[in-house]
């Protein structure tokens, strides 16, 4: 026999002689020497059968553990059962349909875009501490690129878009920047042409006809709302009127010294849109988007000048430089704006004139000079037309007149009702 020592966990044989059975003990040994001889004639021996038994447990164990494990795996928490959800969700696909979708706005804008571009207002600065000049750039709008010739690309933009610049530039639909030369701009119809090299201009916008438009028609504005990095914005509405008359203020002295007459739209017209195109459906040049009426309580009245009255001035601007109108070489001052004492006192006017223009000086050798005009004299009527402020006279005699033409004026001249011929001349002031 053999067996393990706690001390060193070796096996040592041990003597026969010390072993003592009782009779019992004994013939228990001898049976069960007897049954191992038996079971050894009968099934080859008790080691082959136990590695056999031992054998078909393992085998049936495997496989009761391997049908078992899964479901009761799936039982515990945290367990493959939410990482098989997290892999389905993983493996699934989302389905998605390129649509290309085009409509009539779509066609229009892409038929038009790339003449829309950018206009940087670059000004002279003087630098304070350093007793020296500077530029800087002052603003920016927008512009539209209406004709290609003899190697340039002409832009129509507005007056106060390029206004005080010693240098301007214009960015391309495709970011490509081009130094622009002023050709002519016209301060009374806020309009201006600048010039670039062609080289690089691939789309020029197609005229319209402003006359034909109709209250309630689709139009699209594209314009640089903001500046640059809203480059090409588009946006949409309707004519929401034709032959409107919005008085503006030229010289910032807070009164209004024209009438500018305009489409009215509801498309978003925004800062940095100045000068962009207003297009109709089908793509069309019908106007240039100038201004906006900007107060809290008023939304989508926007403003544009029509093409009609665009192509005239702008067309004269690349000839001359400048619009060449008739000039009568006087100053001029609403009588509204007269106290009535001085009008009683100093003008002598009757009680019932309380509308007209005041002359507040005289050109030497100008067309009211040579007339006989007199500082302090009232227009009240020119071509038999009444004049009520000096927006009507201008309107008058820039709209209805030319450069040479006979005109006939009505003045109050110390109380008294004188009338006056002219010979307009050309000139740049009223």
């Amino acid at each position: 026999m053999s067996y393990y020592n706690n001390d060193d966990n070796k096996p040592q044989e041990q003597d026969e002689s010390v072993n003592s059975y009782s009779p019992l003990q004994e013939r228990l040994r001898r049976e069960q020497e007897e049954e191992n001889k038996r079971r050894s004639k009968k099934g080859g021996g008790s080691k082959s059968g136990y590695f056999i038994s031992g054998l078909a447990g393992v085998i049936i164990g495997a496989l009761l553990i391997w049908l078992l494990v899964p479901s009761m795996t799936n039982q515990l928490p945290n367990s493959s059962q939410s990482t098989s959800k997290s892999s389905t969700s993983s493996e699934s696909t989302i389905t998605q349909t390129a649509t290309e979708v085009t409509t009539d706005i779509t066609k229009a804008v892409e038929s038009v875009s790339d003449a829309v571009v950018g206009i940087t207002n670059i000004q002279e600065v003087s630098d304070f501490w350093n007793q020296q000049s500077a530029t800087a750039e002052a603003g920016s709008g927008s512009g539209v690129i209406y004709k290609v010739d003899n190697g340039l690309a002409y832009v129509i933009t507005n007056y106060h878009v390029v206004e005080g610049a010693k240098q301007l530039e214009v960015t391309l639909a495709d970011g490509t920047k081009e130094e622009a030369q002023l050709v002519g701009s016209d301060i009374w119809t806020d309009l201006a042409v600048i010039s670039i090299k062609s080289e690089k201009v691939k789309t020029v916008a197609k005229f319209g006809d402003s006359d034909v438009l109709k209250q309630g028609e689709t139009v699209i504005a594209i314009g640089n709302p903001l500046g640059l990095d809203f480059y090409g914005s588009v946006t949409t509405g309707v004519i929401s009127g034709k032959d409107r008359a919005v008085p503006v203020d030229l010289n910032a002295d807070g009164n209004e010294d024209w009438e500018t007459e305009v489409l009215q739209t509801d498309a978003a017209i925004n800062p940095g849109n100045s000068g962009g195109a207003l297009i109709n459906i089908t793509g069309e040049l019908v106007g240039i988007n100038s201004m906006k009426i900007a107060q809290d309580t008023v939304e989508g009245l926007g403003f544009s000048i029509p093409i009609n009255t665009v192509i005239p001035i702008i067309e004269e601007l690349e000839k001359n430089g400048e619009v060449k109108r008739p000039t009568m070489g006087i100053g001029l001052l609403d009588l509204t704006d007269v106290p009535a004492f001085y009008q009683q006192q100093t003008l002598k006017l009757p009680e019932e004139v309380t509308t007209g223009v005041v002359v507040s000086e005289v050109v030497e050798g100008s067309a009211a000079g040579n007339a006989g005009v007199q500082q302090y004299d009232v227009i009240v009527e020119m071509g038999g037309q009444k004049v009520e402020n000096s927006i009507d006279l201008r309107q008058y005699l820039y709209n209805e007149t030319d450069i040479g033409d006979n005109l006939k004026i009505k003045v109050y001249r110390q109380g008294k009702l004188v009338e006056l011929n002219l010979t307009l001349t050309e000139g740049t002031t009223v």
